[in-house]
């Protein structure tokens, strides 16, 4: 991920996980609005411990933020599991 798609993540995240401004959110998480601003329109770099408070203030893990799709894999293996049990059952009702 570049700078601007760590930004627009970080941004993307905030908006729908906390609808809460750039001012209020940098607050709740301890941090400057004007160094959230500067990330999350990819001017900025940022430091790991930093993203880490951001993911802590969305409630999610850096493994969440940088994959973001792993709770849906995860669903999606549960429900490739669950269709071989009921398979192996109808199967041996066959």
């Amino acid at each position: 991920m570049l700078k601007e798609d760590i930004g627009k993540r970080i941004r993307d995240l905030r908006v729908t996980k906390t609808n809460l401004s750039q001012d209020d959110f940098a607050k709740k998480i301890g941090i400057d609005r004007t160094y959230l601003s500067r990330v999350e329109s990819g001017k900025q770099n940022i430091t790991i411990e930093n993203l880490n408070l951001i993911c802590n203030g969305l409630s999610i893990t850096l493994h969440d933020f940088f994959n973001p799709f792993s709770k849906k894999i995860d669903d999606d293996k549960e429900k490739i599991i669950e269709y071989r049990r009921e398979f192996k059952i109808w199967k041996k009702l066959m």
